[in-house]
């Protein structure tokens, strides 16, 4: 019974992984539902530099699952325009690439402003799943563009100050933290469009392999995301970032159906 409860949860890893990070990743990238709630709240001072790279461990209950490391690279040029580019890397460990093999590669371009996205991709490997994918935006027309090993999508039509949800995770490490703030931002996946809410719980001191922080405890609103959280009733999703300047992620938790699946920071360089 115990195995095939594992093997479930591997099912749904892909799944998982973009919520446990940000992001972060990984299984952060929760990193995809923390937003802000005004653009005036997006011009305090970014806690972030290039070069900056967050390590985390992955586990589903207390079992070793992979990586998730979260870098912050140097601007390049995109179609003559300067962005910010951020980046998440996910792997699953040798053993359960016996089971369920994961490799992620994300990449999101900004304007330097950090105002929004102006391109996203995707690179997996998960399981019998192949995506290679780009998010391209068209702030001109409004409109987000998905295309995945060049089979393209029909546009849709994005909100101003849309982010993909890598760009989301790090757009929201600026805001102003407090108990009871409610904070949300328009995001998409090239697919639809949603405005995702967050609520500020608490703030509380944890410990983690890479030491002990006091964070904030961030939980996520579901009701836009599908996958195995739609189909868990008591399903959640916990982000916990740090009370100080840097309002680093230092651990995602999620509850769902087939086990909780934990993301712990475990180096910062």
């Amino acid at each position: 019974m115990y195995k095939i409860r594992f093997l479930t949860a591997l099912k749904f890893t892909r799944t998982m992984l973009p919520y446990l990070i940000c992001n972060t990743g990984v299984i952060f990238l929760a990193i995809t539902l923390f937003f802000l709630q005004t653009e005036a709240a997006g011009e305090s001072r970014i806690p972030f530099h290039t070069g900056e790279k967050l390590t985390f461990e992955l586990k589903w209950e207390v079992i070793p699952a992979g990586e998730a490391v979260l870098e912050v690279f140097p601007n390049q040029t995109i179609n003559t325009i300067e962005t910010r580019h951020f980046g998440m890397r996910v792997k699953t460990n040798n053993f359960v690439d016996l089971f369920y093999k994961v490799r992620e590669h994300l990449d999101s371009y900004t304007d330097t402003g950090l105002h929004h996205s102006v391109l996203y991709t995707e690179q997996h490997i998960a399981g019998n799943t192949r995506k290679d994918l780009t998010v391209s935006f068209d702030w001109d027309r409004h409109t987000a563009q998905y295309t995945n090993f060049g089979k393209k999508r029909k546009s849709i039509s994005i909100r101003p100050g849309t982010f993909d949800p890598l760009a989301a995770f790090y757009f929201s490490r600026r805001a102003d933290l407090y108990p009871g703030a409610v904070i949300q931002r328009p995001i998409t996946d090239g697919k639809k469009c949603i405005f995702g809410m967050a609520r500020v719980i608490k703030k509380e001191p944890i410990t983690v392999p890479a030491g002990t922080f006091d964070t904030y405890l961030i939980e996520p609103e579901l009701k836009d995301v599908g996958g195995v959280f739609k189909k868990s009733k008591h399903a959640k999703i916990q982000l916990w970032i740090t009370a100080d300047s840097r309002k680093m992620p230092v651990k995602i938790k999620s509850r769902v159906v087939v086990g909780s699946f934990v993301g712990e920071l475990i180096a910062v360089e």
